[in-house]
């Protein structure tokens, strides 16, 4: 007789286990559907989310999604978990932690402790219990602050990922890109590249010339190639100028196999970072990326549900202590969320499961071209998580990169929230926008002409590297 069952009406649902109970409860989405496990009707979801309201938060200890013998992530999280910070909501069920985050009395300081307390399954299975706004407003009340040459997270602030990606990887047009970012007062988060090739020479030249630009301005930011992790080691070996080591994670150990990572690599990786000793005002040296799908997508979701498998690599990113982390939560397709309405409700899901969990969180907002959705839901998704208090969104020429093929927020739209909410940069980052007549005191755009300073400077070095000094990194003069 299984331990999970309810009478709706005339329908009697039965659930074998934990696992199943959560997929049942999530929301729709293409993914679970794709996997075979989600719930065949609303009701059988209203089912299963009523009995879900009951369970124990124990009860995620003893019954983990995925099996503690065959998965090094279900190790990590179990092995790592911290009883005495759990005990101030030890005694409840679901439904009564989900009630207790939404009390007036819990705030940032308690939610901050209680994050080691919570394993990914916990704050999963409240996700499913709650609307859009509960998802806004507890995830509202977190603070997640971590440092390298500027301090992310800070409340009342909103950083932007720089991503001028170039789909040959010309130097001339990534720098081109930088510079129209920092234009618009985008870059304090990290000045992000996915290179269109992962090899060595590229990830070097690549880490050399935004190093150059870096360091030329005075700019109080980070860089990241987004090479594969075993990529920026060698370059780390090789004296490269790495900030930020990258990784794809995912919530299994068989999903990471793919990746071709494990959590042996990633802490190697870590450690090569760490003694580089690059950062100013802190030491978080990694940047992670997860999407829902991931697992699904490489055959290795153990019948889980995709949105529960996302919050187990959270687990894994809070592990290492990352400056980054972000859901890149229209990414992968609509084989996995199909349309607005999914990555809408997903980025909130993920967005407020990394936070609980004490994870740096930003998102990707973002859509492929042949799903069912378009700027204005990436609109409405990017309102909602500013308002959630999102660490940073990605700031892309036009919103579209044309290199990866996908539709995600421009340079512009950290206006429209700084307008709208109040928010403002990353504080050093915001004093030196100030410095470099990119930004006034009020934190709004200087006219570009001849008297804008980080302009002046590039124009100065006309007949120099396009971000530094000397030749170009492609061997030509891009002048």
């Amino acid at each position: 007789m299984s331990a999970y069952a309810l009478t709706l009406g005339n329908r009697h649902y039965a659930f074998a286990d934990l696992r199943t109970l959560l997929a049942k409860a999530s929301r729709q989405r293409s993914g679970d559907a794709l996997a075979g496990v989600a719930a065949e009707s609303a009701e059988e979801r209203v089912a299963a989310q009523t009995l879900l309201a009951d369970v124990p938060l124990a009860q995620f200890l003893a019954e983990p999604a995925v099996p503690y013998e065959t998965d090094e992530v279900t190790r990590l999280i179990l092995d790592g978990h911290d009883r005495a910070a759990m005990a101030p909501v030890a005694d409840r069920t679901v439904g009564q932690f989900r009630e207790w985050l939404l009390s007036y009395d819990v705030g940032a300081d308690a939610l901050a402790a209680l994050a080691p307390g919570l394993t990914p399954e916990m704050v999963a299975a409240t996700s499913k219990l709650m609307r859009n706004q509960d998802l806004v407003l507890v995830a509202a009340k977190c603070r997640v602050v971590a440092r390298f040459r500027d301090t992310i997270g800070l409340a009342g602030r909103l950083s932007v990922r720089l991503q001028p990606n170039h789909p040959t990887d010309d130097p001339r047009g990534i720098a081109a890109s930088i510079v129209d970012g920092l234009c618009y007062g985008c870059g304090d988060a990290v000045i992000g590249i996915n290179p269109a090739g992962d090899n060595m020479p590229v990830t070097i030249e690549l880490l050399k010339l935004v190093d150059e630009l870096i360091e030329r301005h005075a700019i109080p930011t980070q860089s990241c190639v987004l090479a594969h992790v075993t990529n920026q080691i060698a370059a780390i070996e090789r004296g490269a100028p790495v900030d930020l080591v990258f990784q794809s994670i995912a919530g299994t150990e068989a999903a990471n196999k793919s990746f071709g990572i494990n959590l042996a690599l990633l802490a190697e990786a870590h450690q090569a970072a760490h003694e580089l000793r690059r950062g100013t005002v802190g030491t978080n040296v990694m940047y992670f990326e997860t999407g829902q799908g991931s697992c699904l997508s490489a055959g290795a979701h153990h019948g889980v549900d995709q949105q529960t498998l996302e919050a187990r690599a959270y687990a894994v990113a809070r592990r290492f202590e990352p400056l980054l982390v972000n859901t890149v939560v229209g990414f992968i397709g609509p084989e996995y969320l199909f349309d607005g309405k999914q990555i809408i409700r997903a980025g909130l899901e993920d967005h407020f499961c990394g936070k609980l969990l004490g994870v740096p969180m930003g998102c990707d907002i973002c859509y492929t071209n042949h799903a069912e959705a378009d700027q204005d839901d990436m609109d409405t998704l990017l309102t909602l998580l500013a308002v959630a208090g999102c660490n940073y969104i990605m700031g892309v020429p036009g919103a579209d990169d044309v290199m990866l093929n996908y539709q995600s927020t421009s340079f512009h739209d950290s206006h429209y929230l700084r307008q709208v909410l109040g928010l403002r940069p990353a504080p050093e980052f915001e004093d030196w926008l100030q410095s470099i007549g990119v930004m006034d005191q009020q934190n709004r755009l200087l006219p570009i002409g001849e008297r804008h300073r980080l302009l002046a400077r590039q124009a100065a070095g006309s007949g120099r590297r396009a971000v530094g000094e000397g030749g170009s990194a492609s061997g030509k003069n891009p002048h």
